[in-house]
Formats: C-alpha cells, sequence, structure tokens
C-alpha cells in the first residue's frame, strides 16, 4: 500500500495538516549539509581574516535563527515552540566545512524542516561571508541525519 502525502487534500489541493488530535511528543532531527570552497578561503575563514567579520559565528547565529523561523519561510509548516536549536560547523579539510543543526521541541509534529532549514541557512551564510573572495563555493548534501519522535519513531540516515 503507497503511502499518501498528507500535504495534499483528495481534491489535489495543498493543505497544512491537521495536528490537533497526535499526542505531544519529544522530536529531535539532525541535519547537516557541506559548504566546499577555495582551501585559502577556508584559510581566511578559519583565522577570521574577512571583511565581513567571524564567519563561522555569524553562520551558527543564523542557523539557529533560520530554525525558529521556518514557519515563516516552509508554506505549510506548523509554528512549533522549540526547545532547543544547536548548530555546529567544523572544518573538515583544507577545502569543506559541515555544518550539522540539532533541534528539539515537545510538540505535536516533527522538527525536521526546522532541522534542514538551519543547516541550509547556515551554509548560505557561509557562502554570503566568504563570496567576496570566492564565488565558486558549493553547497552540497543538505539533508535529514536523524530524526525521533512520533508515530513513526527513530530514523538514521544509512552511511
Amino acid at each position: 500500500m503507497a503511502r499518501q502525502l498528507t500535504h495534499i487534500a483528495p481534491d489535489g489541493r495543498a493543505r497544512m495538516v491537521d495536528v490537533s488530535g497526535k499526542a505531544i511528543t519529544h522530536r529531535r532531527a539532525v541535519a547537516g549539509a557541506r559548504v566546499v570552497m577555495k582551501p585559502a578561503t577556508l584559510r581566511l575563514a578559519r583565522s577570521n581574516r574577512l571583511a565581513k567579520g567571524n564567519v563561522f559565528e555569524t553562520a551558527r547565529l543564523a542557523g539557529i535563527q533560520a530554525a525558529k523561523w521556518t514557519h515563516h519561510l516552509i508554506p505549510l509548516c506548523h509554528p512549533l515552540a522549540i526547545g532547543r536549536v544547536e548548530v555546529t560547523i567544523t572544518p573538515l579539510d583544507a577545502r569543506t566545512v559541515r555544518v550539522v543543526s540539532e533541534v528539539e521541541a515537545d510538540d505535536r509534529t516533527g522538527v525536521e524542516m526546522e532541522a534542514l532549514t538551519a543547516a541550509s541557512v547556515a551554509a548560505l551564510t557561509l557562502y554570503d561571508m566568504c563570496k567576496a573572495v570566492d564565488k565558486g563555493i558549493v553547497i552540497t548534501d543538505l539533508c535529514l541525519l536523524e530524526k525521533s519522535g512520533g508515530k513513526s519513531g527513530r530514523w538514521v540516515r544509512p552511511d
């Protein structure tokens, strides 16, 4: 049996899913992205020598703010009482930075979109902060890494 898309009404119109009858449970989601740039650009960012300021801290704060505003950005997302957002930005090698966001809430629907939005906006902010010296930056591998809570339970992205 194929699952139905919950945001599509029987007549084909987009709709907001009714979650009013669902139980409040602890929800958690982790999302990630990679940002690839020239080694010289990453050296400038790591040494805090770019004109716009502290690249990693600005991107981290942008990701946190984005998670809180997801319902304003994504049509049909429910506003959630987010309890925690954490965004980490870690250089992996001379060219690559990994962005990971983790969002938690006690609510009736999951926080996957908030985690994905946080990771993507943090990555976009890295691009914005570095674009003056490197317009060829690539944002890649934006994805949900894991989620827990709700009826569907725990899910972890296979390696």
